[in-house]
């Protein structure tokens, strides 16, 4: 739906919409700052964890994600397999940062 439009069936003006629809990027990137911020103090394998799930961009469950993400880093030697799961619980935590 075109800004315009929405903003002649919302009521609203053209300006506000404007505003709404910036404050709410505004919002989706401190998301992601606080969770950027949280995937730093990860392990080297956390952030790849971390990296591989933001890249997908999948909106999807979370911890379905990180699962089927992690096995096939595990899987294909890019992490350690011995510490993939508490790598990725902690990745998840800053992935949870970053979605709310």
């Amino acid at each position: 739906m075109k800004l315009a439009t929405f903003a002649r069936v919302s009521g609203l003006s053209t300006a506000a919409c404007t505003a709404l629809v910036l404050l709410a990027g505004g919002v989706a990137q401190a998301d992601q700052a606080a969770g950027n911020a949280c995937a730093a103090s990860l392990t080297a394998d956390g952030k790849a964890i971390y990296s591989a799930v933001m890249a997908a961009g999948d909106s999807g469950d979370l911890r379905t994600i990180v699962t089927d993400t992690t096995k096939s880093l595990a899987m294909s030697g890019q992490i350690d397999r011995g510490n993939a799961r508490s790598n990725a619980q902690a990745a998840a935590q800053c992935l949870e940062q970053a979605r709310s």
